[in-house]
């Protein structure tokens, strides 16, 4: 079988985290899906992205399993397997450890929607999933990261198709989308905003919430039925 595509959008992917300063040595990485194959590609295990190329990408399948490559695969790749047999709109998951995403994750607290930046892309905070269970931890501990996301976003009434990015309590983002380029905007969108927050309530601890005629027009403008950003 021929996995060249997923591949090669993977292989750009994970340089895109790079070259946005989204990652730092061999931290990160990120994974594009073949629905129809139940596979998909993703960064190899503790490689440095100046050594990464499209062929050393390795193949998974929605179990976990390796199908093709001679490294292995990322640390993460059970949490990316359960994103993609979750919720099957997604074709990719990027994960970072970028410095701003990753302290709110730290700080076990969801960024709060204060501005319309933020309403650009979100109408709620980003969540942030609550800290795993010692039976999560003790457990197949990447899959469960993977349940931890799923629940989380369920708990709240969240669907993945409209909120595409989550912090792990003491852990760092995930962000997904219908391609993988879609999951690496995510990522960056999630670092900026949640720099925005910090920043903001560095200068006005009481800063509060967007209002919701704000919220809704930003978000409506970009991405309700009668949508005007952006062209044709």
């Amino acid at each position: 079988m021929n996995f060249d595509e997923i591949r090669y959008e993977a292989y750009k992917a994970n340089m895109a985290l790079k070259s946005n300063g989204l990652v730092i040595a061999t931290f990160g990485n990120a994974s594009a899906a073949d629905h129809n194959r139940r596979v998909f590609a993703i960064k190899p295990s503790g490689v440095p992205y100046e050594e990464l190329s499209p062929e050393n990408m390795v193949i998974v399948d929605f179990d976990g399993k390796v199908i093709e490559g001679e490294l292995r695969p990322s640390s993460d790749t059970l949490t990316h397997a359960v994103l993609y047999t979750e919720w099957e709109g997604i074709g990719g998951v990027v994960h970072t450890h970028s410095t701003y995403a990753t302290a709110w994750a730290q700080s076990q607290k969801d960024v709060p929607i204060l501005g319309t930046t933020h309403a650009d892309h979100l109408v709620v905070d980003i969540p942030c999933a609550p800290v795993m269970s010692d039976e999560m931890i003790a457990g197949d501990y990447e899959r469960m990261t993977g349940y931890q996301i799923t629940q989380s976003l369920a708990e709240r009434n969240l669907d993945p198709k409209d909120v595409e990015m989550i912090l792990v309590s003491n852990h760092a983002p995930f962000t997904w989308g219908a391609t993988v380029s879609k999951a690496v905007y995510n990522s960056i969108i999630c670092e900026e905003i949640s720099k925005m927050a910090f920043i903001t309530r560095q200068i006005n601890p009481d800063a509060q919430k967007l209002k919701e005629g704000l919220i809704n027009k930003h978000y409506e403008r970009k991405h309700g039925p009668n949508s005007y950003y952006g062209q044709d």
